[in-house]
């Protein structure tokens, strides 16, 4: 018997997420049983989310001196929040509804299930393009940890951080 908690995410539609991206299936991504390899499934989750915070949160997990880049609205960014900061990932899930396969185009979907002083648990949803039924719904927690020790800091997130987070928090409450 499915749980509650399994149900909903089944339900999930395309506009339950507040940040979208459209990824192209390629042939190498089909497994054996001729469906997307589990591993793309967290290749896009990790795609989506560290494309959202580097885009909306300001962190710029490559370096401290270099200006995360171009936003999608052209203008550079010289923002660095975080920089002493990154997420690691603790934990991971999936639930899988459909099969997707190249040459699939995907529309994945992020949104915030949890957000808590050092962590954040992102829900993804993957939609093959033009279909309103989830594939799949995964989830992963972010822990933002100090660079130099992997432990988390005092005060937890930065309040950039955590505002660009609290806009995906249990849906699409901000468009983006």
């Amino acid at each position: 018997m499915a749980t509650p908690d399994y149900e909903a995410k089944k339900g999930r539609k395309r506009s339950d997420y507040g940040f979208h991206q459209v990824h192209q299936t390629r042939w190498f991504d089909n497994d054996m049983y001729a469906h997307l390899n589990n591993t793309v499934y967290t290749a896009l989750f990790d795609s989506i989310a560290n494309s959202y915070l580097i885009e909306q949160c300001g962190m710029n997990p490559f370096n401290v001196n270099n200006p995360t880049p171009e936003s999608q609205t052209g203008q550079a960014s010289s923002l660095s929040v975080g920089a002493d900061k990154i997420g690691l990932i603790v934990s991971s899930h999936a639930d899988f509804f459909a099969s997707v396969a190249y040459p699939d185009i995907l529309e994945v979907g992020l949104r915030v299930a949890k957000l808590g002083s050092s962590s954040v648990t992102w829900e993804i949803g993957v939609f093959r393009k033009g279909e309103e039924n989830v594939k799949m719904v995964g989830t992963y927690i972010h822990v933002f940890v100090l660079r130099e020790t992997m432990r988390v800091g005092k005060g937890g997130m930065e309040t950039q951080v955590r505002q660009g987070l609290e806009k995906l928090l249990g849906g699409p409450a901000s468009k983006l």
